[in-house]
């Protein structure tokens, strides 16, 4: 029947928008080293190496970062709520831990953790959150526009899914670009524009190019409905200055996009001349108000100085939007009916931790600096520990959490890639992998200038590991070089 015909059809585009779908940073290298940490586990010496070293993601727990004692004393407090009643906490916990849990408990009906919870989330931590948002912008901010979610990630989804009618509605996207909106837009069926970040001069940003593309894109009947941008960058850890954001604001309000603005590194700054500000601090200061300017801020526990990936919470802050698409919105979240309550309990603390005066404030200044200042360090090392390898350049990490280092490959190399239907940065990764066990990312998972090969590796791995790491990929770089030269 007709109607059978139509199902198999669109099972038919959902599938296709599956296979077109692909995420790098755990893609084909990233499963080849879950294989190689097995083998190490069942088989003990069978490897070159002891250990699997995970460069090519940004989890930090996973490689040693401690978890910030307040956040995890308050967390503890709310999940075990019968704690509070007991007498011996006082010893055990900070005194605005225990204050601070149960403000958060009187927010929650029935004081239950394991409960849904509204669809945006609770509304007391959406106060909190958004209460943090004023101060630190120096803007109001609204409860009602935030939704809690699952990590940044949800969030980007379900704003694809607001945007993207069919394939002919396109998203801009820089080139590099975090491997989620690529994947997103396979998945939800748009089209990605790119726009192309300058290596040359330090992965800039000329906005005057961007009205290029978009034109480029239109008159192959793209309908253009947003710009992403990622400050500070991913993979590429490049800060915006605030000129390129004031440029960046008012590209998209004359030409009428929506601005996603994924700003989850934002508190990791590792250079003095520059300073992270908000794209909605930034619209503000231009006079710009809502009915000017549709802005998703986008912002995560996973990152930062808090690390926490694996307590999946976030949340992204919509301003702009007309009352209808607001529902539809709010529709969508509502299909998974809330996002899970630790998540949401995190995201309130970022943006609401102890305060100079509270008990817990020189701890938690401490733990934030120490991790930050060795991030940097650990950045620097890295920068000029690579940019000391013949073959390889690699820009200033500026912020965020990784290198992008440029692999100079030789033709021989890209030639026994190819003869084995590889991407030659992806048959140098593999290679990497099964030398040495260090697993970074092909830098084709996050778009690259055509002819030009690179990496993304974390700088997460802890400090006295990193001299030991460079000298193992400096080894292997040099013998795969030597092994392929023209």
């Amino acid at each position: 029947s007709v109607s059978c015909v139509l199902l198999w059809l669109a099972d038919s585009y959902s599938l296709f928008q599956v296979l077109r779908c692909e995420y790098a940073v755990r893609g084909e290298v990233a499963i080849h080293a879950q294989h190689l940490q097995q083998q190490l586990q069942t088989q003990p010496g069978s490897l070159p190496f002891d250990e699997i070293v995970y460069c090519n993601i940004g989890n930090p727990q996973s490689l040693g970062q401690k978890p910030i004692t307040f956040f995890r004393e308050v967390l503890a407090l709310c999940n075990h709520p019968n704690l509070l009643e007991r007498e011996e906490i006082k010893s055990l916990f900070s005194t605005d831990a225990i204050a601070r849990a149960k403000k958060i408990l009187s927010m929650i009906p029935g004081r239950a953790t394991g409960a849904y919870s509204h669809s945006q989330g609770i509304k007391g931590l959406r106060d909190e959150i958004a209460a943090g948002i004023a101060s630190r912008d120096g803007f109001p901010a609204n409860a009602d526009d935030i939704f809690l979610t699952n990590g940044a990630s949800p969030g980007v989804h379900m704003m694809m899914q607001l945007l993207i009618r069919n394939n002919r509605d396109g998203i801009m996207c820089p080139i590099p670009q975090y491997s989620l909106y690529s994947a997103s837009l396979a998945l939800h069926g748009g089209a990605l524009v790119p726009y192309y970040l300058d290596e040359s001069s330090g992965w800039g940003l000329e906005v005057s190019k961007l009205k290029n593309q978009l034109e480029d894109a239109r008159s192959k009947g793209i309908t253009v409905r947003a710009l992403v941008v990622i400050n500070p960058g991913n993979p590429t850890g490049q800060i915006l200055d605030e000129q390129q954001q004031y440029e960046l604001v008012k590209f998209c309000k004359d030409e009428e996009l929506v601005l996603l603005a994924d700003e989850v590194y934002q508190e990791n700054i590792y250079v003095t001349n520059k300073k992270i500000n908000s794209f909605k601090k930034i619209a503000r200061s231009m006079g710009y108000n809502g009915d000017d300017l549709q802005l998703v801020s986008l912002h995560s526990v996973s990152k930062g100085y808090y690390g926490e990936c694996g307590k999946r919470g976030g949340y992204m802050e919509v301003t702009g939007f007309s009352t209808p698409v607001r529902e539809q919105l709010y529709k969508i979240a509502s299909v998974n009916l809330c996002s899970n309550i630790t998540g949401q309990i995190l995201a309130s603390l970022i943006m609401d931790p102890p305060k100079a005066g509270d008990a817990s404030y020189d701890l938690y200044e401490e733990e934030k600096d120490n991790i930050l200042k060795s991030l940097s360090r650990r950045a620097k090392a890295m920068e000029s520990a690579f940019n000391s390898i013949d073959g390889i350049t690699c820009n200033k990490t500026e912020g965020a959490m990784y290198l992008f280092p440029r692999i100079y490959l030789p033709q021989k190399a890209i030639e026994a890639a190819r003869a084995v239907n590889k991407a030659p940065d992806v048959f140098y990764a593999l290679r990497l992998l099964d030398t040495t066990g260090i697993v970074v990312t092909p830098g084709s998972g996050f778009g690259q200038v055509a002819g030009t090969w690179h990496v993304r590796c974390t700088i997460l791995p802890q400090e006295e590991k990193i001299p030991s790491m460079i000298s193992r990929f400096r080894e292997f770089h040099e013998e795969f070089m030597s092994q392929y030269r023209d």
